[in-house]
């Protein structure tokens, strides 16, 4: 009797080509580990360089390495000494003005106060103008060139005031005392700026006409004191908006 023969018992374990596949899917597992890394790097890379490009302001300010805050004060206190320095400048600016005055035999007609505003001049009409015009008498350029030769030197903004008396003026040039009032004071800052080549953006011009008296308009001596010009080199430290 023939013996049948047993058949092959499979071999044990997972099939060959199941560990070949099992080995090709971790590499493309792996594979996309390593791109899903570097996309993270770069966008991150992005980021930073994003936020510099933000903070390039900030940058551009600060360029020390000096914290914030150090940096703060040491600003404040810089500005502190520029004021500091532009208010000794005016202390100088009346000084030199008063003895120019007393020289001139000018200080019954031109008053210089040192004020929280800062430099005030106040000029009476008869220095620079014929009653009724706004145009500057000859006799007004010595001590105009004067201010304008010290206003070269400081860059305090100024500011020129018109003012006259409580008679009314009725011309065809000047309907009322608005506008002579205005007139005078661009007037004046028209000869400082194009005489000593001064920065126009310093000068402000305003027409207070009969507005502003410094004295009650009772009789011809008080007219003459209000009509007057006023110019006023600005002390940084004020503020005229919360001192009106």
């Amino acid at each position: 009797m023939r013996r049948r023969r047993r058949s092959p018992e499979p071999p044990k374990g997972a099939p060959s080509w199941m560990v070949t596949f099992s080995d090709l899917v971790t590499l493309i597992l792996v594979f996309f580990i390593l791109l899903f890394s570097m996309s993270q790097i770069d966008l991150m890379k992005f980021q930073a360089i994003s936020d510099s490009f933000r903070d390039r302001q900030v940058l551009d300010f600060q360029p020390s390495i000096v914290p914030a805050e150090n940096q703060g004060e040491m600003e404040e206190k810089t500005e502190k000494e520029e004021d500091s320095g532009q208010s000794d400048s005016l202390d100088k600016l009346q000084v030199e003005i008063q003895s120019f005055l007393d020289e001139n035999g000018l200080e019954k007609v031109i008053v210089a106060n040192r004020t929280e505003r800062g430099v005030v001049l106040v000029l009476q009409e008869q220095v620079l103008f014929e009653s009724g015009d706004a145009s500057l008498i000859d006799s007004s350029y010595p001590f105009l060139d004067k201010v304008g030769t010290l206003l070269a030197n400081m860059p305090n903004p100024v500011k020129v005031e018109g003012h006259t008396d409580d008679r009314p003026i009725t011309t065809y040039r000047y309907p009322s005392n608005w506008e002579l009032s205005a007139a005078r004071a661009s007037t004046v800052i028209r000869y400082l700026t194009e005489g000593h080549k001064l920065d126009i953006h310093r000068f402000m011009a305003v027409g207070y006409g009969e507005t502003r008296p410094i004295v009650p308009n009772s009789g011809p001596e008080n007219w003459e004191k209000n009509r007057r010009v006023e110019i006023i080199i600005s002390d940084p430290k004020f503020n005229e908006e919360n001192n009106k």
